[in-house]
């Protein structure tokens, strides 16, 4: 049975109706494959559906857990269950075949969550657009000449059209923050350390990069966080425990905060007319709720963190590359990659094991500077992109003669300057959709938490959604 109001709920919305046997998760399952037949054709979000997948998850018998029945979908790299064929987004590594759960996947088998497919991303996840090659570019459902965002492009799509309300996703430099912008949904990048890796992987990308989801709601995201956080066996760090659990800080009232507005970073291109209004817009919301807002500017060596990021994502990046060559019998070059992506691993091959030393060096300095900047303060606000959502073609990952510090430039002082320093510094950072702008799109801000410190975040976010709700703004392809 399909469910005709299915996409009128959240993941807890849907959960309960399980529980109280209105639905079961047979008709759940329907109803998403159903939207993704529908929407997928246009928007070109979702590689593959898996229903006789999920169908063996709930003839198995799916635990009682907060989210019991409730569709989700897998991004084509980092978590994974077993038997999960993906790409990474790449010819080179199409077809590749995992054998085993990820701790994240049991995790979230453990919350009742039932998986129904795969979703798009850029070739190796690196780019704020999601066009591989392998795929073919993903629209964004509001508008659909341009982009979803990247690298969880495919997840931020499917949950910003309603096919599930919980995506999976991971963030190395803005990847959750950048499609929660785009498709005017839910992203939370947790802190360093609060979301397994394992058994896999130990620091994904240096430790700047947290595994985590796309959701439509601020409390879905938080009972998500409750459900997969914590350290797993043999991991190399781990945040702090919640005080309280982070439901309950999403449905708690903070108390007044001290808030940083930063309408700008060093190195970054000038901020756009109308996402300043919107960030002075939102000060003035908070300051309604009780809040004190005060301009913040935060002083670092842009140079010196571009150049300290760039050969971290270049070394990891070629790392999985070989991986792939190597298991999928295939050889690196111009048939099995995108330019820009070649271009990008040809420069990590130049790099010393003392080039990757100095590069985190200058990160941890880069991280106690701001740090000691925000002392004093609660929560920083700023734009979560610097511009309007870009249309396709604007970041082309398969473009000629562009270099690593160029594309650097171009995906991110350009046009996502907000979302890296957060990945250096391990702080939490939420993107809510607060504000639609005048083309139509969503236009969203960003919050930052202290290190380890989500549960003021969500309980500042709960706080918003209810202020400035978004669940009734719909785009034009919506299930």
């Amino acid at each position: 049975m399909i469910v005709p109001e299915y996409a009128r709920y959240d993941g807890l919305g849907l959960a309960e109706l399980v529980r109280r046997r209105e639905v079961s998760p047979e008709d759940l399952v329907e109803s998403a494959l159903d939207a993704v037949a529908r929407l997928n054709p246009a928007v070109n979000c979702v590689v593959q559906t898996l229903p006789e997948l999920a169908a063996g998850a709930i003839r198995a018998g799916l635990p009682c857990g907060p989210f019991r029945g409730v569709p989700m979908l897998v991004k084509e790299f980092g978590m994974h269950f077993e038997g999960m064929i993906s790409s990474a987004g790449s010819r080179l590594a199409a077809g590749f075949r995992h054998t085993t759960d990820s701790v994240m996947m049991q995790r979230c088998r453990a919350a009742g969550l039932v998986p129904v497919g795969t979703t798009a991303l850029p070739e190796m996840a690196f780019n704020a657009s999601t066009e591989a090659l392998l795929y073919g570019p993903t629209r964004n459902p509001w508008n659909l000449e341009h982009i979803v965002g990247g690298s969880s492009g495919g997840a931020g799509a499917a949950v910003g059209c309603g096919m599930v309300p919980v995506a999976h996703a991971n963030d190395g430099a803005g990847s959750i923050r950048i499609p929660a912008a785009c498709n005017g949904v839910v992203g939370m990048k947790t802190s360093r350390g609060r979301t397994p890796g394992g058994p896999d992987i130990g620091m994904l990308l240096w430790g700047l990069a947290v595994e985590f989801f796309e959701t439509r709601s601020v409390r879905d995201s938080a009972a998500m966080l409750d459900a997969v956080a914590g350290p797993d066996e043999g991991c190399f760090y781990t945040a702090p425990p919640p005080r309280r659990g982070f439901l309950t800080a999403a449905m708690t009232t903070p108390e007044r905060l001290r808030i940083g507005m930063i309408d700008r970073l060093p190195g970054a291109c000038p901020t756009g007319s109308e996402q300043r209004e919107r960030l002075a817009d939102t000060a003035r919301l908070l300051e309604d709720l009780g809040h004190r807002c005060e301009p913040l500017a935060l002083d670092y060596d842009a140079e010196e963190f571009n150049a300290s990021t760039i050969p971290l994502w270049a070394t990891t990046l070629g790392y999985y590359m070989e991986l792939f060559a190597r298991q999928t019998g295939r050889a690196i070059g111009p048939e099995t990659t995108e330019r820009v992506t070649l271009a990008i691993y040809r420069y990590g091959q130049s790099l010393t094991a003392f080039d990757l030393e100095r590069a985190m060096a200058s990160q941890n300095a880069i991280s106690r500077r701001v740090a000691a900047r925000m002392r004093g303060f609660d929560v920083l606000l700023t734009p979560a992109l610097a511009r309007d959502v870009a249309r396709l073609g604007e970041l082309d990952q398969n473009a000629p003669d562009v270099d690593m510090a160029a594309w650097w430039q171009q995906i991110i002082q350009e046009f996502s300057p907000f979302t890296p320093l957060f990945n250096t510094t391990g702080q939490p950072a939420i993107m809510l959709p607060l504000w639609q702008a005048r083309s139509g799109l969503p236009l969203a801000m960003q919050f930052v938490g202290r290190p380890g410190d989500e549960e003021t975040l969500y309980s500042l976010a709960g706080q918003l959604e209810q202020a400035q709700p978004w669940a009734s703004r719909r785009p034009a392809n919506y299930a």
